[in-house]
C-alpha cells in the first residue's frame, strides 16, 4: 500500500551530542556499527562535525558542534543533553510530502530545499516541528551518487574495532515522552500531517505498576512502515519513568528508539559482550512464563540467561530487551526487538515487568519519588 506521501522507510536519525567523535566510536564498538562517513574540518565544514554509522538498513548519524557560533546543536545541548534531534523518513518526492505537510498543518523548519554536490547530483530534503525541539525530516537521494548527503565524504579515520557482531537490521519504531495532557496533541498533529492512523490506545489503568502509570497511544503509517509510539505521564503514587524523562531531559522528545534485530538471542549476547547495559528483568518473569508454557521456538532458559522480555500478540510473538539510558542523564535508551510471525504490536505484557526494571533504576538515581 502507498502512502499519501510516498513515504518508503525510516532514513537515519540523528543525535546531537557533545563529542561526536567520543559518541561514534561508542556506537561502532556497542552496537557493532561501520562509521561509514564524515563531515567536519577536512570535508570544509568548520562549524560542526557529523559521522555516519550503518549497519544494514539502520543508519545513525551523530553530530556535534565545532565553534560557539553552532547555536542550534549547542542550545539543544544546553537543554536537554544528548539526545535525538532529528528522525527521517525516505519518500519518493519531498516536494509533493512538503506540500502535504504544510497544508494539512506541518509547522516547517525547513521547506523544500535542494542541496547540491558538484559532480554527485544533488538531495532533497524539507524537516518539520514535533516534540518542542525534535524534528521529522523528509529526504530524497535518487539523483545522488555521493556517501550519505552532500558534505559527507569516506571517514577520514578508519578503524579495527573489535567487537562481536550483533545483526541489527533496522528502526522498528521510535518513541516519544510529552507532558501531560500533549499526547492527544501530537497524535493528531502528525496523523494530519502525514496522514498516519492511531494503530493502540493504552488508556488509564492499562499502563501501570504499584508506583507509577503512563497513557499511551501508537500512530503508524498505513502501510506500517512507520511506527510512533507517544507516550503521557498518568497520576501514580511515585514519579513514573515518562516524568523521570521529561524532568531530566527538560521537555518532550524522543525517549528511545527500537531496533529490529535478525536473531535477538544472538544479539543481545553479542551487545552484551561489547559492553551494553541492560535493565535486570524480575526473575519471577520468567517462573511466570514457564507456568505458561508458552509455544515458541527460543528456550526459556536461554530467554533468562540474556534476560530477554517474550509478548504474544496478533498472530506472533515479539521478544525484546532494553537498554539501560546509554548516556550521563537518565533519558534515552534503547530497545532490541524481533518479531515472530505476524506480531505487530509493542510488548504490553511486559510492560509490568518492564517498568518494575526501570523504578529499580530510578530508585538507584534518587528518582523515584
Amino acid at each position: 500500500m502507498k502512502t499519501s506521501l510516498g513515504i518508503r522507510k525510516y532514513d537515519y536519525v540523528e543525535f546531537y551530542v557533545g563529542s561526536a567523535k567520543m559518541v561514534a566510536y561508542w556506537y561502532a564498538k556497542a552496537l557493532g556499527m561501520e562509521i561509514a562517513a564524515y563531515k567536519g574540518p577536512e570535508t570544509g565544514h568548520r562549524d560542526r562535525c557529523s559521522y555516519l554509522l550503518k549497519l544494514n538498513d539502520l543508519k545513525i548519524v551523530i553530530t556535534s558542534a565545532l565553534q560557539p557560533e553552532t547555536v542550534d546543536v549547542y542550545s539543544f545541548l544546553q537543554k536537554h543533553g544528548d539526545g535525538v534531534k532529528r528522525w527521517s523518513m525516505e519518500v519518493d518526492d519531498v516536494e509533493t510530502a512538503c506540500s502535504y505537510m504544510l497544508e494539512n498543518g506541518g509547522i516547517p523548519v525547513q521547506t523544500t530545499t535542494k542541496v547540491e554536490e558538484k559532480g554527485k547530483g544533488f538531495v532533497t530534503t524539507a524537516s518539520f516541528r514535533v516534540y518542542d525541539d525534535t524534528e521529522i525530516q523528509l529526504v530524497n537521494r535518487d539523483n545522488f551518487e555521493g556517501n550519505f548527503l552532500p558534505g559527507f565524504s569516506d571517514p577520514v579515520q578508519k578503524l579495527n574495532l573489535e567487537f562481536e557482531p550483533t545483526g541489527l537490521l533496522r528502526i522498528d519504531h521510535i518513541v516519544g515522552n510529552v507532558r501531560v495532557n500533549e499526547m492527544d496533541k501530537w497524535v493528531d498533529y502528525m496523523n494530519s500531517i502525514m496522514d498516519f492512523e492511531t494503530f493502540v490506545d493504552f488508556g488509564p489503568g492499562d499502563i501501570s505498576t504499584k508506583y507509577s502509570a503512563l497513557l499511551s497511544k501508537v500512530v503508524r503509517s498505513k502501510d506500517n512502515s512507520i511506527k510512533n509510539p507517544v507516550n503521557e505521564p498518568f497520576e501514580g503514587l511515585r514519579m513514573s519513568q515518562i516524568e523521570e524523562y521529561i524532568k531530566e531531559y527538560k521537555g518532550s522528545g524522543i525517549q528511545h528508539i527500537a531496533i529490529e534485530t535478525e536473531c535477538i538471542l544472538t544479539a543481545i549476547r553479542s551487545l552484551r559482550a561489547n559492553g551494553v547495559e541492560f535493565l535486570q528483568v524480575p526473575s519471577t518473569y520468567y517462573e511466570q512464563m514457564r507456568e505458561a508454557k508458552p509455544a515458541i521456538e527460543e528456550s526459556i532458559d536461554e530467554l533468562e540467561e540474556l534476560g530477554i522480555l517474550m509478548d504474544f500478540e496478533g498472530d506472533g510473538y515479539l521478544l525484546q530487551l532494553f537498554t539501560k539510558p546509554i548516556g550521563d542523564r537518565p533519558t534515552f535508551f534503547f530497545e532490541f526487538i524481533q518479531r515472530k510471525g505476524k506480531s505487530e504490536g509493542f510488548g504490553q505484557g511486559n510492560f509490568q515487568a518492564l517498568f518494575e526494571a526501570i523504578e529499580l533504576d530510578q530508585e538507584k538515581r534518587g528518582n523515584l519519588v
